[in-house]
């Protein structure tokens, strides 16, 4: 009787759980099959609806397509369909992908109109299809390559579809041309977004030819070109958002084989930049691909800096007179007052730093490589590669305070000699006196270099401060050098001074 009472109670307690597991294991599924509200509205449409077959167009039946999906004329979605089907005379086919037309009855960013193409696989094709404009009706067709034309297709299928989802997504519309170079961009890219400023174009690049891309940022009248190198097939680019708030359409495109500097339509898609700042593009000549150039920095122009701004790139060693570059030049203008700084160039590579000395306001900035082609003794030529606009914010005007071409002294050997040379020196009138006493008595004056006209890029106060030795203009970097660094203002005169001798006549240019 014991021992029956034990089983009764071991009994009980066994149908206790199991009441408890399926208890449990029945409203776990039932959270997980909770469907998204747009989801239901659309089901709830197709119910309410008389949904009517689809019928395919006659041309389905030359080519025998048939379609697995949608298979109705008319019906209702959240947000995204599928187009599935085959061909299976698709031998003749002239072209590898099926067409799709989407047209929207309401206007978004992008317009009315996307397409996508969809590759032909064995006969197959499949291509999930975003309604990209958000809630409203569109219209669909379904279009298979000619088998006797290029570039010709003939639709298979026309139908209607309702999104009920008022969310705006978009797919990267990718042309023919992309989908044959291989092009594909990182998955966090969409052909909508909404960013603040600029955005990361990430991707890759199948065919090998492709060395580098093309980007066309437009916004209303307004567009600017920027190229994005290709490296064993990877690209990555920082892209701007020039002109302030609104819609940017951002055209990528590929080179065309054969055809130099010619580029076909890839890929396309939108971003809404939600900064109203403005930025203006950084302005490449035919020089900066031509030797070799690569600015990494700045990245656009228009920017605002407080007195000095920074400047980083490279140059390719195969570029034209690359292993002749050994210095690339700055020059700053704003109001018809220009400026020049000398970057030293090493192991292809250059950085360094500007001055934008004539006060407030914005200034145009031009990288510029020596042109040793054209450049003689008397006179050197230069390339433009590059320019931008900076803004400076300072409030002083300092000209002739500041370093420049050819005159460093912020340079911790002119800063300390400049120091030696005035200690205890109480006006300025005797600190410029002892500048001038140290130049004219520790520089000798260079005939040879006058004569044989070996004027370098390189020539400047440090240098002259080493070889102790130089013409005018390299006595007057010195001074100068020396000068400002020991706090006065310093200007440099440049010019020319002529003297007549019995048969002869020479021009000598002066530096004071």
């Amino acid at each position: 009787m014991k021992n029956k009472s034990i089983s009764i109670l071991l009994l009980f307690v066994v149908i206790v759980m199991s009441a408890c597991t399926d208890h449990n294991s029945s409203n776990e599924p039932a959270k997980k099959q909770k469907k998204d509200k747009y989801t239901s509205l659309a089901e709830d449409a197709n119910e309410d609806e008389k949904l009517e077959k689809l019928e395919l167009l006659p041309y389905a039946e030359e080519v025998e397509a048939s379609l697995s999906s949608p298979k109705y004329k008319e019906f209702t979605v959240n947000s995204t369909m599928l187009v599935k089907g085959e061909a299976k005379k698709y031998s003749g086919f002239k072209s590898d992908y099926v067409w799709i037309k989407v047209s929207s009855e309401e206007d978004g960013p992008g317009g009315r109109e996307f397409s996508y193409y969809a590759p032909i696989k064995a006969g197959k094709f499949e291509q999930k299809v975003q309604l990209f404009n958000g809630k409203g009706n569109y219209s669909v067709k379904v279009s298979v390559p000619s088998d006797s034309a290029e570039d010709y297709f003939y639709d298979i299928a026309e139908f209607d579809v309702e999104n009920v989802n008022p969310e705006l997504k978009r797919d990267v519309a990718f042309t023919k041309n992309a989908l044959e170079h291989g092009l594909v961009l990182k998955n966090s890219i969409n052909g909508y977004m909404e960013l603040d400023g600029s955005f990361e174009l990430t991707g890759e690049v199948e065919d090998s030819r492709v060395d580098q891309l093309m980007v066309e940022l437009k916004k209303e009248n307004e567009s600017t070109k920027i190229m994005i190198p290709v490296e064993k097939g990877k690209f990555s680019k920082k892209i701007p958002l020039y002109y302030g708030e609104g819609v940017h359409e951002v055209q990528i495109m590929t080179p065309k084989e054969g055809v130099t500097d010619y580029y076909s339509e890839a890929a396309n898609l939108y971003v809404k930049n939600l900064s109203s700042d403005t930025y203006e593009p950084v302005k490449y000549s035919s020089a900066y691909k031509e030797r070799g150039f690569s600015l990494e920095s700045p990245e656009l122009g228009g920017e605002k800096t407080d007195l000095t701004y920074k400047i980083k790139g490279s140059i390719d060693p195969s570029g034209k007179d690359a292993s002749k570059t050994d210095v690339v030049f700055v020059q700053t203008e704003k109001d018809n007052q220009k400026a020049m700084y000398a970057i030293p160039v090493k192991d292809n590579e250059f950085e360094g730093e500007f001055f934008l000395r004539f006060g407030p306001g914005k200034y145009e900035v031009s990288l510029m490589a020596p042109d040793s082609t054209l450049t003689n003794g008397y006179v050197q030529h230069f390339v433009g590669v590059a320019g931008f606009t900076v803004e400076n914010t300072n409030a002083q005007d300092q000209r002739f305070t500041l370093p420049s071409r050819g005159i460093q002294s912020d340079a911790p050997e002119i800063k300390k000699l400049a120091a030696q040379l005035t200690k205890n020196k109480k006006t300025e009138k005797e600190k410029a006196l002892a500048v001038y006493e140290y130049v004219a008595k520790n520089v000798s004056y260079d005939v040879d270099k006058l004569n044989n006209r070996t004027f370098e890029f390189d020539d400047s106060a440090l240098k002259t401060l080493d070889e102790k030795k130089g013409v005018c203009q390299d006595f007057a970097y010195l001074a100068i050098a020396l000068l400002r660094a020991s706090g006065l203002e310093t200007q440099m005169v440049t010019g020319y001074a002529v003297k007549t001798m019995p048969g002869w006549k020479r021009k000598w240019m002066v530096g004071g």
